[in-house]
């Protein structure tokens, strides 16, 4: 069966970098750049804000998923040199950093019920993506990084690091970024990074496990108290300066092209 085009949005052949298909109250949003990992370029955050910013109120369960071997490598690196290239203050980055928050907030204030379906790699920004998610299923075989300090770069994307420490512990997040280890699922559901764990054939039934209760709830009741869980959750991050991500990056990412250019 064809799944209905969004409303706003003509059919998916505008969107560059996703995959968008709707089968009644629930919308699936699927990364797919397989070829390059799925990773998170301006293009892609556009079409995430196209999305997100179509607020259906008939859309109760939104999915957000990865095509192929990976769920998302994290940002695309040529992109952050491309815009260096352009302006070496970090302008472009700057921009990028922006929508990224956006998209974000998006997807943890949405409407709907959120859900990430996980398989392969999440790393950086990819886990970011699937931590602003309110629910979030992984494959047993997935893993997960950060490592934007081995890069060079602060942990400085999307709202990140507030979100991460709130779910997982500030201690437990400290040791992730300093070291930049990878780690596995099933310790990615003892931090509740995760809150299930599936063999990866497992992960549509998974989803469809969560879906199907949320779908009965009456769908004012379910709005008030996301919107509730969200302000309880966001009240104990005491000081939240990820508002300032953007501007942190661009920084650090302008004055290490700077150091690197005068060597």
């Amino acid at each position: 069966m064809t799944a209905p085009p969004l409303s706003g949005l003509p059919d998916d052949r505008i969107l560059k970098t996703l995959r968008a298909h709707r089968q009644g109250p629930v919308l699936t949003v699927e990364l797919n750049v397989p070829e390059q990992g799925n990773a998170v370029t301006d293009a892609m955050l556009d079409d995430l804000l196209a999305v997100l910013d179509d607020q259906d109120p008939a859309v109760r369960v939104l999915i957000l998923a990865g095509a192929g071997q990976d769920f998302c490598l994290g940002g695309d690196r040529g992109e952050f040199a491309e815009h260096l290239t352009h302006d070496a203050t970090g302008g472009g980055i700057r921009v990028s950093g922006v929508k990224a928050r956006r998209v974000c907030d998006a997807l943890t204030s949405h409407p709907a019920v959120t859900i990430a379906r996980v398989q392969g790699k999440a790393i950086g920004a990819g886990l970011a993506l699937a931590l602003a998610c309110d629910l979030r299923v992984g494959a047993d075989t997935a893993t997960f990084r950060l490592p934007e300090l081995a890069l060079g770069l602060p942990t400085a994307w999307g709202g990140l690091l507030p979100r991460l420490i709130s779910e997982a512990g500030a201690a437990s997040v400290r040791e992730l970024i300093l070291t930049g280890r990878a780690f596995d699922a099933q310790e990615a559901l003892g931090l509740s990074i995760l809150q299930r764990v599936v063999p990866e054939e497992a992960l549509d039934d998974a989803v469809d496990a969560w879906a199907r209760p949320v779908l009965r709830r009456p769908a004012p009741a379910l709005r008030v108290t996301k919107t509730l869980l969200n302000s309880l959750t966001a009240s104990t991050r005491l000081a939240d300066a990820s508002v300032l991500d953007p501007e942190l990056m661009a920084a650090v990412v302008s004055e290490l092209h700077h150091t690197r250019t005068i060597r």
